[in-house]
């Protein structure tokens, strides 16, 4: 993480008199971001913008925002052609379950933590005191990149990122294999923002006993989130898993009990 300090924010085409985050300033981490990424920017202040935080910027309209906004519908719309291509023995509501899965802010942030861009962000110096980054600004962060390439580069530049990262979220989406991380992530995820350990609450069963459900909710610290149903508890606590997650990064829950 770099820290601007609360006189830093970012101003292009400001002195550094004013202690302004620039370019040139933040070579160094551009371009080892750059060496993550796989991607070399011709124009580095839309590097720069998109490791801008709110936080870190002078104005908001200097921070990461709007190519977030940008980047999440350039991520769906190649994930989406990616699915229609790739799986053409996938009915629609496939099509859109796997969709959800792939372009989702946890998968974003994970992708975002195994390639470490947290080191990159520039926050203000309130964000920066914090030793854990929110998975919200990792995921944000993803986004703002596929943006700036995308600007940088064109729609080719920014296709090649996304199928080289996020490819790989796709193929264990359709194997079915994704599920298998949640409690894994969730677990991650928990002890880094919340310094717990998540557990899991069995609310209700029901059938038969050769072929029972069962309604588990994920638990971390005082807050449970929203609970799921599965054929066995191990599918049960997966899915309580990916509901905690999905409820945390504000997505809509992939398994709402009724």
């Amino acid at each position: 993480m770099v820290d601007c300090g609360t006189g830093s924010p970012i101003g292009f085409g400001m002195s550094k008199a004013l202690s302004v985050p620039t370019v040139v300033d933040h070579q160094a981490q551009i371009e080892l971001c750059e060496q993550r990424i796989g991607y070399k920017f011709r124009d580095r202040s839309l590097a720069l913008a998109a490791l801008t935080h709110a936080s870190g910027a002078q104005h908001r309209l200097g921070s990461n925002e709007r190519l977030e906004f940008l980047g999440d519908a350039i991520l769906g719309a190649v994930v989406c052609e990616i699915l229609f291509r790739q799986y053409p023995q996938y009915l629609e509501g496939d099509l859109t379950k796997l969709k959800s899965v792939v372009v989702s802010r946890v998968t974003c942030a994970k992708i975002s933590a195994a390639l470490n861009l947290e080191e990159f962000l520039i926050l203000g110096k309130g964000m920066s005191t914090h030793a854990k980054v929110p998975s919200s600004l990792l995921a944000d962060v993803f986004e703002s990149l596929i943006a700036a390439i995308y600007l940088d580069g064109g729609q080719e530049a920014a296709q090649e990122m996304i199928r080289r990262l996020v490819g790989p979220e796709i193929e264990l989406a359709a194997a079915g294999d994704s599920g298998g991380n949640y409690k894994s992530t969730l677990q991650q995820l928990a002890q880094r923002d919340f310094g717990a350990t998540p557990v899991y609450q069995l609310l209700d069963e029901k059938g038969p006993d050769h072929s029972k459900c069962f309604k588990i909710a994920a638990q971390i610290g005082s807050n449970r989130y929203p609970p799921a149903w599965g054929r066995n508890k191990k599918e049960a606590e997966q899915r309580a898993a990916r509901n905690a997650l999905s409820e945390i990064a504000g997505d809509e829950l992939p398994f709402p009990c009724d």
